[in-house]
């Protein structure tokens, strides 16, 4: 239910499936990734105490991005950091994935609606680098 994509020993994304549930809270990412992701499952009647958060300042290295797929279904396809292609998953309604390092395209295979979560400020075109990917029928999806 939850799954790490690695190369070479290097967390690419991380995708946490719509199965996935477990009551408390459960971190999926190590404490240093500057994109925390967690999934938290309360009874009726737990009460979470008010607090703000202090302010700190973080340097970060790399955009990650978080994408909760809302409706239909997602190919994404995993590139390491020299654009060489890997492999590629699919995506459903309720899946979550955490892209961390390398490189990503994505093919919409169902008419899809996500919400994305990243980083910002945002810099536009300075903030990737595009590059050519798959065809369809390159892909090579793990189950």
């Amino acid at each position: 239910m939850i799954e790490h994509i690695t190369y070479h020993n290097k967390l690419l994304a991380l995708i946490v499936s719509q199965k996935f549930d477990k009551p408390g809270i459960h971190f999926f990412t190590p404490n240093e990734l500057s994109q925390q992701l967690a999934y938290m499952h309360h009874p009726v009647g737990k009460v979470i105490q008010p607090h703000v958060h202090n302010f700190v300042l973080r340097e970060v290295q790399y955009t990650q991005e978080v994408l909760f797929i809302k409706k239909g279904k997602l190919r994404v396809d995993f590139y390491n950091e020299q654009q060489e292609y890997l492999e590629s998953h699919i995506l459903e309604a309720g899946d979550v994935i955490l892209l961390v390092t390398g490189g990503h395209g994505f093919e919409v295979l169902e008419e899809v609606e996500m919400i994305e979560v990243k980083q910002g400020p945002y810099i536009g075109e300075q903030d990737k680098t595009r590059f050519i990917g798959i065809s369809a029928e390159q892909a090579k999806i793990v189950e």
